[in-house]
């Protein structure tokens, strides 16, 4: 009986990544072309070479192109929710304690995000190019940009329900930070040796933002 042997790869084309499931490696090279070059000029061919594995396979796990793009959305969402919602659940449970307390955990939820975006930039980058075309994909916002804006604006409000704080506009609040730490997330990428001084300053910055919005956090 003749031997088995098996198929050879294209050339060019990487291995496949075999510690981590077909989607997610799929998902992690698409999300990095989509954040560069945005949706146009990315296409299903050069997704499947970045993770290895053939345009069929990608359609498989996750659809048309379209559906690929939502899909990536959709993954960073749920990550930046799980650490969100952990870090806001500890900011409500705050405001029992009183002002100082609430605004040292309205600190950490936004020491959480900040970490959160340092550590996965893709994330700012896919954001961004999404808002490029404000009128293109805008139903992505409604599903993975609006919760998150959401579980802010309604700690802000019960802070102030609490008489923890006062806050006239929190959606407004809610905007402005998220706009900082991506543009924040933006400057880091172009800081080269400076990286850590940037770090520093930033982290600063927004501490001393929420203080004198609200006061800080040892009164």
């Amino acid at each position: 009986m003749a031997a088995m042997t098996m198929p050879r790869r294209r050339p060019g084309r990487p291995r496949r990544d075999e510690t981590r499931p077909t989607r997610e490696v799929v998902l992690t090279e698409a999300t990095a072309l989509f954040a560069r070059r945005g949706f146009d000029a990315v296409g299903l061919r050069e997704i499947a070479a970045a993770a290895g594995v053939d345009v069929a396979t990608v359609s498989h796990h996750l659809g048309t192109k379209a559906q690929l793009y939502d899909a990536c959305f959709a993954w960073v969402f749920a990550a930046e929710r799980e650490v969100l919602e952990t870090a806001a659940a500890r900011a409500r449970s705050a405001l029992a304690a009183g002002p100082a307390a609430a605004r040292r955990a309205l600190h950490d939820l936004v020491d959480v995000f900040v970490d959160f975006l340092e550590q996965r930039p893709e994330t700012t980058a896919l954001w961004l190019r999404r808002w490029l075309e404000p009128d293109r994909h805008a139903d992505l916002d409604a599903r993975y940009a609006t919760p998150l804006y959401g579980l802010v604006t309604d700690l802000l409000g019960a802070a102030a329900a609490a008489g923890a704080l006062v806050e006239p506009t929190p959606h407004v609040t809610a905007r402005s930070l998220v706009w900082a730490v991506h543009g924040h997330v933006v400057a880091l990428l172009a800081s080269g040796p400076a990286r850590d001084r940037e770090r520093a300053e930033f982290r600063r910055f927004v501490h001393h933002l929420l203080d004198r919005l609200y006061g800080p956090v040892d009164s």
